[in-house]
Parts: structure tokens; sequence; C-alpha cells
């Protein structure tokens, strides 16, 4: 990395086994010139050892930091998020030494709920479905176009990114993540001679607003995926979302691109 700035934070969990992939890896940055750092608002590169979980969680718990670089190290399948093995460390640090790395910006998704206006970031979904086996209902609106009533299991709204996670899942679109935009994409919506949706995924632009006002009778329990992070929002009456502004910067290598991921996961 050409950058002097090395002040490194890694986020592990303390197991046994994950601590014995992680300690040589810590004296391997070191002697590489990195300065550990317990603070990670004193990084400037944070690192997640795990998966694309543990990356999620170290994005989320070190606050969406866009004045720093994440690292995602895997220690097991290669993920979205990680384009690094705990034990490949030959090719870390020759891709350092070579300047084989890219630095790749993510888009996040903001949600903004009602009852508080407190606003939360996701970098690849947020998910909202009834907590309890009853439909959930749902005003969608675009803009200020009312779009459709919703009633079903729950609306998932997705970057680019998190396009390949719980939103392939239920039959979305692979998004290539350069296209500032974000997904709609519905679980187990009712269609039938009296309620009507549109029945597909679809994608805004990074322009658009989405809003969603739950209808406040017999649906007191939904429940917000941030993320791989769930939160109860009973009672609110709406949820608001746009693409935000807020990108995370991360490390990739210049032969692993969104594409080259996709291929590897699915094909």
């Amino acid at each position: 990395m050409t950058d002097d700035r090395r002040n490194l934070f890694v986020a592990y969990k303390q197991e046994d086994e994950v601590l014995r992939k992680v300690e040589p890896l810590l004296e391997l940055a070191q002697n590489y010139g990195f300065t550990l750092v317990d603070d990670y608002k004193k990084a400037n590169i944070i690192a997640s050892i795990g998966g694309d979980g543990a990356f999620l969680q170290a994005v989320r718990k070190t606050g969406f930091r866009d004045d720093c670089l994440y690292v995602g190290v895997s220690t097991g399948e290669l993920g979205f998020y990680c384009d690094f093995h705990v034990d490949d460390h030959e090719k870390m640090m020759t891709a350092m030494d070579n300047n084989q790395v890219e630095v790749r910006k993510y888009p996040t998704l903001a949600v903004t709920m009602d009852h508080d206006d407190s606003t939360f970031y996701c970098l690849n979904e947020c998910s909202i479905r009834s907590s309890i086996i009853k439909t959930l209902v749902m005003d969608v609106f675009i803009d200020d176009l009312y779009f459709e009533t919703f009633r079903g299991d729950g609306m998932i709204v997705s970057t680019p990114t998190g396009s390949t996670a719980y939103n392939k899942s239920v039959t979305g679109a692979v998004v290539d993540p350069k296209l500032q935009c974000y997904q709609v994409s519905e679980m187990a919506s009712l269609n039938n001679n009296l309620y009507r949706t549109l029945g597909s995924s679809f994608v805004l632009s990074n322009e658009r607003k989405l809003t969603f006002k739950i209808e406040q009778d017999n649906n007191q329990y939904p429940i917000i995926g941030i993320d791989n992070e769930a939160l109860s929002i009973r009672h609110s009456e709406s949820i608001r979302f746009h693409l935000s502004d807020l990108v995370v910067k991360t490390v990739k290598l210049k032969d692993n691109s969104f594409w080259h991921k996709v291929r590897r996961s699915f094909l």
C-alpha cells in the first residue's frame, strides 16, 4: 500500500480457534510496518477476520467510517466482502508490495424511522416483516407517489452489493454495484382478485426516495433487519429509504471484481 497512514485496527471474535489464526497475522502486519491500535477511531485501516457477516458487523460497530479503509479477511470460503484468506499471508503481502490492490467504494442505504427520527445505515439490505404469523400491510410510496399497497410476509430493500444476499434468495436481480441505485423485493405477497402488487422486484435510482407506511390495525409487531441485526419497530408508522452519500471504502484485489465473485459463488 502506498499510503503511509498504517494504523491498523483488527476486529475478530475472541475464540481460541480464531485467535490461533489471528496472532501470526498480527505479527506479520507489525513486521510490515503496520501499527496495531486498540481504538478503531484512531485507525486508518480496519480489518475484519471471519466472513461476510463479520465484515458487516465490523463496519456497523465502527460507525460506517468513510475516512478509512476496510479489509475483509476470511477464515473460511472467500465471500463478497473478503478478498483475502487468513492463512494466505504471502498473497496479502505480495498484493500490497506489488500494488495489486485497489480501493472499492460500496454504497450504503439510509433508513429513517418515524417514531424517533433515527437513521440507520445498511451495507447489504434492510428487511421489514411481521414477527408474528400474520400478513404485514404497508402502503408503498415512490417519492410522493402512492405506488401500491403491499400485503404479505414483508419487503427487502437492498443495495447493489446486497443484491446477491437476501434479495437474491427471493428472486431479486443481481445488480452491478457501479450503478447508483437500490432494489425493492417482495416476500410472499398476496396477489389475487382482491389484492394486487407489482409482483416483481423493482430498481430505484439514487435520486428516488422510498417510503413504507405501515397499517396500524393488527400490525403491531413488525421487525426490521438492518444487515445482519434485528430491531423491533413496534408502533412505527413509516420507514423512509434513500441511497446515502456515505460510502464504505474497501481494499480489493485488481483481479477480483464483483462479477468474479458472482461467478465464483453461484456458477
